[in-house]
C-alpha cells in the first residue's frame, strides 16, 4: 500500500517540505497516549540474535537510520518506534546556520536516489544535545543507540575546523553513545579537503586526545566519502590505525553523476549536490570490501548507501560491515524497512 498508494501522494509535493510535515505528523501520531506501544508493536522486532556488540557498544539491532534524517534531534523516540536499533543525528555544526538556497533536495525517482545539497542546515550544537539529553531521561523501554555526526560551520576556515569540531564533541559528549566525524559531505566549499592525510590526521588526533581526558571515552568513527581512490583509501586505513579511531561509515553521498537513469537534462538542471540510494549501491560496497580485505579487518565498518532491501543490507554485511545505515531507501520503501530487513537477518 505505501509504493502504490502513499508513494505517489508524497512524491507530489516538494521534498524537504513533505519531509519536515510528514516527520511532524508522526511526531504528533505517536504523542497520543497509547500510539507509541501500538507502533513499536508493529514495527519492533525484538530478538537477542540481532544485537551487534561493536566498537563497545551494544546495538538492539544492526539497522540505523543515517545522519542527515534527523539532523536536529528531533526524531530519536520516533524512529526507535520503527524499529530502528541505532539513530545518528545530525550533521550538527556548533552555531545554527541555514544551509544553502532552497530548492535543495531533488527525487531522482527513476533511480530510486536523491540529489541532495542541503549544506549542514541545522539549529546548531546546543539544541541537539539538549533534546538528547531530555531523551535519555525518557526513553522509558527503547534500547536505542544514539550517535551525534558533528561538522563544521560553512563560513569557519578549514585551518579553524578543529576548534568547531571539539566545540560540538563536547556539547554532544554526555548525550550520545558514539560521534562521527564528517569530513566527507560535498555541501560545504572546501570541506572535503580536510580527508587529505595531513589535516585528517590532525583532526582525529586532536579529538581523540579530547576524548581520552574523559573518564569513559567514546568511541569515534570518521565517515568518508565514496569518491575516494584506492591510494586513499590506503591512506584512510593508516589514518585509523595511526589515531586509534574505532571506525569508518562507508559511505556518505557520491559527486558522480553515472549511470543514473534520469534524464540527463533534468540531472544538469538540478545542479550540484550529492547522489544518495540506490545509484550508491555497489560503489559504497566497492569501498566497504576494500578497506575490510586491505586492512585484515583491523576495525568496524559501518556500510550505508543504496540499502533498499534486505538483500541489500546482507550484501554490505558479507562485503565487511558490522552494522548498516538506510536513509534514501527508507522514503521509497516506507517505515516497514528495518522490520522487513531485521527479519531476513533471521533466517
Amino acid at each position: 500500500m505505501y509504493k502504490r498508494i502513499i508513494l505517489p501522494l508524497l512524491f507530489r509535493i516538494d521534498a524537504e517540505t513533505i519531509h519536515h510535515t510528514v516527520t511532524t505528523l508522526l511526531k504528533f501520531i505517536l504523542s497520543i497516549p497509547g500510539a507509541s506501544a501500538i507502533c513499536r508493536k508493529v514495527y519492533v522486532l525484538e530478538d537477542k540474535r540481532l544485537n551487534r556488540t561493536v566498537f563497545g557498544l551494544t546495538f538492539p539491532n544492526p539497522i540505523g537510520m543515517a545522519a542527515g534524517f534527523d539532523k536536529n534531534a528531533d526524531l530519536v523516540s520516533e524512529l526507535s518506534d520503527l524499529g530502528f536499533g541505532f539513530v545518528e543525528i545530525g550533521t550538527v555544526t556548533p552555531r545554527p546556520q541555514p544551509g544553502n538556497p532552497r530548492p535543495r533536495l531533488f527525487r531522482l525517482k527513476a533511480d530510486g536516489g536523491l540529489i541532495n545539497r542541503m549544506g549542514f542546515n541545522n539549529k546548531g550544537v546546543e539544541p541537539s544535545a539538549e533534546r538528547l539529553r531530555h531523551f535519555a531521561r525518557n526513553k522509558g523501554n527503547r534500547q536505542v543507540i544514539v550517535g551525534g555526526n558533528i561538522g563544521k560551520n560553512k563560513d569557519t576556515p578549514n585551518e579553524s575546523a578543529l576548534t568547531d569540531y571539539l566545540i560540538s564533541f563536547r556539547a554532544l559528549f554526555d548525550a550520545v553513545d558514539y560521534f562521527v566525524v564528517n569530513v566527507s559531505s560535498p555541501n560545504t566549499p572546501g570541506l572535503r579537503d580536510l580527508q587529505e592525510r595531513e589535516p585528517l590526521t590532525k583532526l582525529l588526533t586532536a579529538l581523540q586526545q579530547e576524548n581520552h581526558q574523559q573518564p569513559a571515552p567514546k568511541p569515534i568513527l570518521l565517515k568518508i566519502a565514496p569518491d575516494l581512490t584506492d591510494g586513499q583509501l590506503d591512506d584512510i586505513i593508516a589514518i585509523v590505525a595511526e589515531t586509534g579511531i574505532a571506525g569508518v561509515i562507508a559511505t556518505n553521498t557520491t559527486i558522480s553523476r553515472a549511470g543514473l537513469k534520469t534524464n540527463p537534462a533534468d540531472v544538469e538542471q538540478i545542479g550540484a549536490g550529492g547522489v544518495s540510494g540506490r545509484p550508491l549501491r555497489d560503489r559504497s560496497t566497492e569501498v566497504i570490501r576494500y578497506l575490510h580485505q586491505k586492512s585484515g579487518a583491523a576495525f568496524p565498518i559501518v556500510g550505508v548507501g543504496g540499502i533498499s532491501s534486505p538483500e541489500d543490507a546482507q550484501e554490505k554485511l558479507n562485503a565487511g560491515a558490522s552494522l548498516v545505515q538506510v536513509y534514501t531507501s527508507f522514503i521509497y520503501e516506507g517505515p516497514a524497512l528495518a522490520k522487513r530487513i531485521n527479519k531476513a537477518l533471521l533466517h
